[in-house]
């Protein structure tokens, strides 16, 4: 088939290349991001191939199905950034990649997690410039603490057992609990999650319903000084009220692989630019937050893994018309 692939780096023509040549699909790669001014790109393409940060709003969605795309494949779990209400008025199917590795994303919570913990990033910097003074560097011990996750999915459980080895207490909410992990977790509230927690680690889907969240009532409902870490969605924190738990020093650490406004900062190269988003770089002066940009998935076997699912699926709807991974409008982002 036929597939206009957006949002392409060196790293997904890598990846989708290789993959493909089991599957022989005339892929075609465009760098910019799939929004309504770029969907006429897409102009002759029945398949488009898309990524986190690309808008398919309505006005996208009827400007593809008008150039004719059928099939929106999603190089992703989630798929918030789909309107998929319009999709299904346009006729347009779409699939996704449930769980690339969820593995990946869990253990770069962790490592956040270690870094703020043991102040890693700013010893690594010290070290580089010769400095060996341990001052502002006294750390925390993980043994001990009690871990409060939010979202006990595939990435959500895996998190849970990795803490459960630390020797921590853990606490959990979902509106679907997981018998996977009922043997190390208690699920509760989320409101005594926050007020028990030393630390909150972020793994829910992004819905109506999770929207900011952790917004300032959450913040002012946790520990003094809680280690908070979000791995999943961006709009799932409330950055303006996050800061303000940051400045008072409710919020004590603070790990993002995810931002609300990602979209115009990530996946991208930005260091000869002067930053507009004055909300993120109000964000990286605090010496206690650390940020990774969306990388928490960007491993070799969870990049294997997408590319593999994705064309797959693509191939299952061109043959068959069918995938199991079609996702249906009553869905939630996963």
């Amino acid at each position: 088939m036929k597939v206009a692939v957006f949002s392409t780096k060196s790293y997904d023509r890598q990846f989708l290349e290789a993959v493909n040549a089991g599957y022989r699909h005339d892929l075609v790669f465009f760098e910019p991001r799939l929004t309504r001014a770029t969907a006429s790109l897409a102009q002759g393409f029945p398949t488009v191939c898309v990524f986190v940060n690309d808008e398919l709003d309505a006005d996208a969605i009827a400007l593809l199905a008008a150039g004719g795309t059928r099939l929106v494949a999603t190089r992703s779990a989630g798929f918030n950034h789909i309107d998929l209400d319009a999709a299904e008025r346009a006729g347009m199917a779409v699939v996704r990649v449930p769980a690339y590795s969820p593995h990946a994303v869990a253990e770069h919570t962790v490592a956040l997690l270690l870094a703020l913990a043991r102040r890693i990033y700013r010893a690594y910097n010290r070290v580089h410039e010769g400095n060996f003074s341990l001052e502002g560097l006294l750390g925390l011990d993980i043994c001990g603490k009690t871990v409060g996750i939010v979202g006990t999915g595939r990435i959500g459980a895996i998190v849970a057992r990795i803490m459960h080895g630390f020797g921590c207490e853990i606490l959990a909410h979902d509106v679907r609990p997981n018998p996977d992990c009922a043997e190390c977790v208690r699920y509760v509230s989320l409101d005594e999650l926050l007020a028990r927690s030393d630390i909150v680690t972020l793994h829910c889907p992004l819905t109506p319903e999770t929207h900011h969240l952790i917004d300032a009532g959450a913040v002012s409902r946790m520990k003094d000084g809680v280690l908070l870490l979000n791995t999943s969605r961006g709009p799932i924190i409330d950055s303006l009220a996050v800061i303000e738990g940051l400045k008072s020093g409710k919020i004590g650490y603070l790990g993002l692989d995810v931002y609300e406004e990602e979209e115009e900062l990530f996946f991208q190269d930005l260091s000869d630019r002067i930053i507009q988003d004055d909300v993120f770089a109000r964000l990286e002066v605090f010496p206690n937050v650390v940020i990774t940009g969306h990388q928490a998935f960007f491993t070799h076997d969870a990049m294997t893994n997408i590319a593999e699912t994705t064309l797959a699926n693509i191939r299952d709807y061109e043959t068959t018309g069918a995938c199991p991974n079609l996702v249906a409008t009553q869905k939630v982002a996963g």
